[in-house]
């Protein structure tokens, strides 16, 4: 008997809040994916066995039923052989994993994450009982719950996790309506790679596939990568594609910007046809010692304490000649702030890879409320695009939240026309948007602030655009008065050291 899907989420849900008391909302993911996983492949892996038995009957063997199944499950691992266990069990089921992980070595190794299962100061046993009671509720295997119904579940896990989680959120989910808006932009199609260096717990991996899905495109052709420094979200990455059924893709665990995990043959990094990331904003241990030889460094070394740029060059050098474009969430002082970024900001330009720039809403992201935008790049810019970089107003088109505010479906769609278009959808003024000649962006010393350039729309929006722009280029004033003056003064034979400046 199938379930609804509000039924899966109030279960899943139910069996979340087991934990609550003795873990911290924070840490329920880190529980609750590897339990729900390791439930959903034993219930499947019974369903298969049954569906081998009923076809071959008293003639079924092992190398006939290992067709029928995905994964393999050794004798003793099954959810029902476990749970009932009454001794130990946060160890057993600790040995249970690392079990099934060595029978599935080129699928599933590491997939389970790195929990304490043993540890009852970290995980009592009477909340993991509470959870192995709530899963006990739910049958997951495919007369049950659909893949479609699965992940949906698996998804609304993930939002009510970050809900609980708050800031912290911010390392491991992207709103689904920013993902959405950015897949819609870069819409990668049959056949494409699609790669995400920052991909978290695969959200923007999934949405891709999700894309081709639902306007009836063959998705099972689309190849996914992705890269996560954090082994926890790495793992929650993995086992989040393989409930949305995709198989064609792979997640490396490590440091994107330190230790790139794709590379050519030549050694330099692979390069995909999309590239679409999150990644975490103006990190300030970076691994900037590296980036002097870097070939990656296509336009400059960003500053040691600041790595934004690090992966703007990083997504730009993986994407594909011809085919390729990216699309990455930045913060708004990737548009104007002076110095090496400047540079790199320039060179960008420069080379005709900037295609848009897209302001969003403020107030959107669980990690931080400053509004954030999007740099879209493309390795062959439409003809009418060349030497321009078109700019878009999004910062009306929300609703207000209680915590957070919120883009409707029609707001992405609106964004999306808007960044295929040119003109804006509806004609009323909800985004506006201009084409830029560079030699307007050059006049203005390859600033990109989006109020330079178009009227922003709302007040608070408005407010915050001239503010920068007035920043900026009191910022420029500034630096320009101080070179003048320590021109003077290295002239007069004044040691310019005491002021914290080289004299070279």
């Amino acid at each position: 008997m199938t379930i609804t899907q509000n039924e899966l989420e109030s279960r899943l849900w139910d069996a979340a809040n087991a934990l609550r008391g003795p873990v911290d909302p924070a840490d329920f993911k880190t529980y609750v994916f590897p339990m729900l996983f390791w439930k959903w492949i034993s219930d499947t892996w019974v369903y298969e066995h049954d569906a081998a038995f009923d076809e071959y009957g008293e003639d079924l063997d092992d190398e006939i039923e290992a067709d029928f199944h995905r994964f393999e499950l050794p004798e003793g691992t099954l959810w029902s052989e476990v749970t009932e266990k009454a001794t130990n069990l946060g160890a057993e089921i600790a040995k249970t994993f690392q079990r099934i992980e060595m029978a599935n070595p080129r699928s599933l190794a590491g997939v389970f994450g790195d929990a304490s299962w043993g540890n009852q100061e970290r995980i009592p046993e009477s909340a993991l009982l509470g959870l192995i009671r709530a899963f006990n509720k739910i049958t997951l295997d495919p007369s049950t719950v659909s893949h479609d119904l699965l992940g949906a579940g698996y998804e609304y896990l993930l939002k009510n996790f970050a809900d609980e989680s708050g800031k912290k959120a911010g390392e491991f989910f992207t709103p689904r309506e920013v993902v959405n808006l950015l897949v819609g932009i870069l819409r990668p199609e049959p056949g494409e790679s699609v790669y995400d260096p920052a991909c978290g717990s695969g959200g923007m991996l999934v949405a891709t596939i999700n894309q081709l899905r639902e306007s009836g495109k063959d998705h099972r052709s689309l190849r996914a990568y992705g890269q996560e420094i954090n082994l926890t979200t790495a793992s929650i990455a993995r086992m989040n594609l393989f409930l949305h059924e995709i198989e064609d893709f792979d997640i490396k665990r490590g440091d994107t910007l330190r230790a790139p995990a794709f590379k050519a043959p030549s050694g330099a990094v692979r390069q995909f046809d999309t590239v679409i990331a999150n990644p975490p904003f103006s990190l300030t241990n970076w691994g900037a010692d590296r980036w002097s030889s870097d070939p990656r460094a296509i336009c400059g070394v960003p500053p040691a304490k600041n790595g934004d740029y690090a992966f703007v060059q990083h997504m730009v050098s993986s994407m594909k000649p011809g085919s390729g474009r990216v699309g990455v969430v930045m913060p708004h002082g990737v548009l104007f702030r002076g110095g090496a970024e400047a540079k790199i900001r320039q060179g960008l330009i420069e080379k005709d890879f900037l295609e848009a720039v897209v302001g969003l809403p403020s107030n959107l992201f669980y990690s931080t409320s400053i509004p954030a935008c999007l740099l879209i790049f493309r390795d062959q810019k439409p003809a009418e695009r060349k030497e321009h970089v078109l700019f878009i107003d999004g910062s009306a088109l929300f609703d207000k939240g209680k915590n957070q505010n919120l883009m409707s479906e029609e707001d992405v769609r609106a964004l999306i026309k808007a960044y295929q278009t040119g003109d804006d959808p509806d004609g009323k003024g909800g985004a506006n948007i201009r084409l830029v000649p560079f030699e307007e962006i050059e006049r203005n010393s390859f600033d990109l602030n989006i109020g330079r350039y178009i009227e922003v729309t709302t007040g608070e929006a408005a407010d915050l655009g001239a503010a920068l722009v007035a920043y900026a280029d009191a910022r420029q004033r500034r630096i320009d008065t101080e070179t003048v003056m320590f021109e003077r003064l290295a002239a007069a034979g004044i040691d310019l050291s005491m002021f914290g400046v080289s004299s070279e």
